[in-house]
């Protein structure tokens, strides 16, 4: 199997708490890295995706796609983007339509499923010189991720080399229940708020589309999900979005080397998120299930900076170059 040797992640005692590691990086990293090159790419339906582009010359590139209500500056995509740099490797950090602080022009926006934008982002990077493209996705982007390539299945590019992901919220249903309980309010109270801002401005753009009133009541994924994400992007419901946009019955499909890694600490994370056999992991995709970690957190202190997750990733990308 694919980087059979793993890397064991060992936190320091203060750091073995799903809610702190968390809201660490968030809170306290900083990331040193040179300003990107800024690309606006058109979409087919008169959009317009914003990308970040860290080149030193390579062949190789990776494609890095964030978490819910994130963006490609998070310290998470930049630690990240600075260990493939250092590695060699040119970065692609891309937002999704209304993040990166630049709202998209149509009524849209993004959502769990939205593969024809990362569909769009790779036949973009790959219609240059490039001869290897690695994945990787945070979060619901790596929902992204693994949706794009078990859809992808056997018609995949030969120069998609493989992805790592991380903190999967592949079965969105389960996942949703779980940020609806009241230990996750928190959670949920910060997600909505940044949502409402957009929604307000997706308003004052379309107000025949979109109603921002009575938005305050609103106190799950289900409830948002129901009134905006779905009738936005042609689903039935929530039920009807979260049914067909989950990774988790595409895993079997996927046809390149992928890492799935979700802490069991996770607080954002169902049961389901962490499927075990072949039958739902297909032959190419692997689960790791570190004790610690939480959501998008795996914190190293180390000397150069690099947190556990990046050193992972370095790590399955070595057995497959």
């Amino acid at each position: 199997m694919y980087g059979s040797k793993t890397l064991r992640y060992r936190p320091p005692v203060w750091l073995r708490n799903g809610h702190v590691q968390s809201v660490w990086s968030t809170l306290f990293r900083s990331v040193p890295m040179q300003e990107p090159t800024r690309e606006v790419l058109p979409t087919l339906d008169e959009d317009e995706l914003q990308l970040d582009w860290y080149r030193q010359g390579s062949d190789r590139l990776a494609v890095i796609s964030h978490g819910l209500e994130g963006h490609s500056r998070r310290p998470y995509v930049l630690g990240l983007a600075r260990a493939l740099l250092a590695e060699g490797w040119d970065v692609l950090a891309w937002n999704y339509r209304s993040c990166g602080g630049v709202m998209n022009l149509q009524p849209r926006f993004y959502h769990s499923g939205a593969t024809e934008d990362l569909t769009h982002v790779v036949n973009h990077a790959l219609s240059g010189d490039y001869k290897s493209l690695f994945l990787s996705g945070f979060s619901m982007g790596g929902n992204l991720t693994l949706l794009y390539l078990g859809q992808q299945g056997e018609m995949v590019d030969s120069r998609i080399c493989g992805a790592v992901t991380y903190s999967v919220p592949c079965d969105l249903a389960g996942s949703a229940e779980v940020l609806a309980l009241p230990s996750r309010r928190i959670y949920m109270q910060r997600f909505l708020k940044d949502l409402h801002v957009k929604m307000q401005e997706k308003s004052r753009r379309f107000p025949d589309l979109i109603d921002t009133n009575g938005f305050e009541s609103i106190r799950t994924f289900r409830e948002f999900d129901d009134r905006y994400t779905a009738p936005l992007h042609g689903f039935r419901n929530a039920e009807d979005y979260w049914a067909q946009c989950s990774a988790l019955p595409r895993l079997r499909d996927i046809r390149v080397p992928a890492l799935m890694i979700n802490a069991t600490d996770d607080p954002f994370l169902s049961a389901k998120c962490f499927p075990e056999t072949r039958k739902l992991l297909g032959d190419h995709v692997r689960l790791e299930a570190p004790r610690w970690g939480g959501h998008v957190g795996f914190v190293e202190h180390a000397r150069d900076g690099f947190y556990w997750s990046e050193r992972r990733a370095l790590g399955f990308l070595s057995h497959l170059s």
